[in-house]
């Protein structure tokens, strides 16, 4: 009868503690584990990046910096006036093959617009370096646009 007596409370709260700690190591194993549920082709071979170091002395080069200047050869050119500048540049050239080096930051649109311009002026290999324009490069072409302004 002693335990008649006493007024026994119902438990009526969840304890939600373990099934917390049970979540987050599913989370932990689906982390560790996410990264090789991407498909791996192996069927493709990805090609390798020529450094463009010994193509570009005979070819005509565009070069874009981060800002969105575009330099042909070293020239800076209005990019409206791109297809004009590669048509006049091609009689020049040994073959009419046109080098694209690009930064890094350069959107992919800007490349698809010289891609479209040598297209446009009937280049027949278009080649884009693998490595971007490295500052001392994008600072001298900026101070030989600098001058070539203040020299017109």
């Amino acid at each position: 009868m002693a335990f008649s007596n006493k007024k026994s409370k119902l438990f009526t709260e969840i304890n939600i503690t373990p099934l917390t700690d049970i979540f987050l190591v599913l989370l932990i194993i689906m982390m560790v584990i996410a990264p090789s549920f991407q498909s791996m082709d192996n069927a493709i071979e990805i090609p390798e990046i020529n450094s463009g170091i010994s193509i570009e002395q005979k070819n005509a080069t565009v070069s874009i910096t981060k800002e969105g200047l575009m330099f042909i050869n070293g020239k800076q050119i209005n990019p409206d006036t791109l297809v004009t500048e590669l048509e006049q540049l091609k009689p020049t050239l040994e073959s009419p093959d046109l080098v694209v080096k690009a930064d890094a930051a350069v959107k992919s649109s800007e490349i698809m617009k010289v891609m479209n311009a040598a297209q446009d002026a009937e280049y027949k290999k278009l080649i884009v370096a693998g490595e971007p324009l490295s500052k001392k490069e994008q600072k001298s072409l900026k101070e030989n646009a600098e001058n070539t302004d203040e020299g017109a």
